[in-house]
């Protein structure tokens, strides 16, 4: 289940600024939290559908960087930069996303991991400088289209990964033995 919203809940003075994207992901929160901190995860499946992945460097620590490039199915290349302010796992994530270190126009964003049943409820809420930069992730970059589909990339990935976990687990005694 995918819910969205642009400003419930929270501080006044952001919510006109903010995107709030969530979805529970059946898997343990350690798992899906993995899958944010290590970049061999994270090339697999971070981004809007039709999108892949290319790391130049990867330090995930806080005050480390991600710098990567995002190629949009129909051939455009999005130049990326992320840093990370705050790392507190498996419950937390805080980072600054924009297109270089110096971007005048990065956002803070904050992903949260909370049990959710035998699940994880991820929550990712994204600060802009400005209601207009909001706006015009929504309107041109189709920004909260665009995570909704990277939260169920995410969760299809952590379910394979379940998948071939269990698997691996369940071989029989004459498998085991042979």
């Amino acid at each position: 289940m995918t819910t969205t919203s642009s400003g419930g809940g929270s501080d006044h003075t952001t919510s006109a600024r903010e995107i709030v994207v969530s979805r529970v992901i059946g898997a343990p929160r350690e798992l899906v939290f993995e899958a944010f901190t290590q970049v061999r995860h994270l090339s697999r499946w971070w981004g809007p559908e039709g999108f892949t992945t290319t790391t130049r460097s990867f330090e995930f620590r806080v005050g480390g960087a991600w710098d990567f490039v995002m190629h949009g199915p129909d051939g455009t290349d999005y130049q990326e930069w992320i840093t990370w302010t705050e790392i507190v796992p498996p419950e937390r994530i805080a980072l600054v996303h924009g297109e270089s270190r110096d971007d005048p126009n990065s956002f803070e964003s904050v992903m949260t991991f909370e049990p959710a049943g035998e699940g994880t409820r991820i929550v990712m809420r994204a600060v802009f400088p400005t209601k207009e930069l909001r706006d015009e992730a929504v309107e041109k970059y189709h920004a909260i289209e665009g995570g909704e589909q990277t939260l169920r990339s995410l969760a299809a990935y952590v379910a394979e990964l379940t998948w071939n976990e269990t698997a691996r687990h369940e071989t029989t005694p004459k498998e085991a033995e042979g």
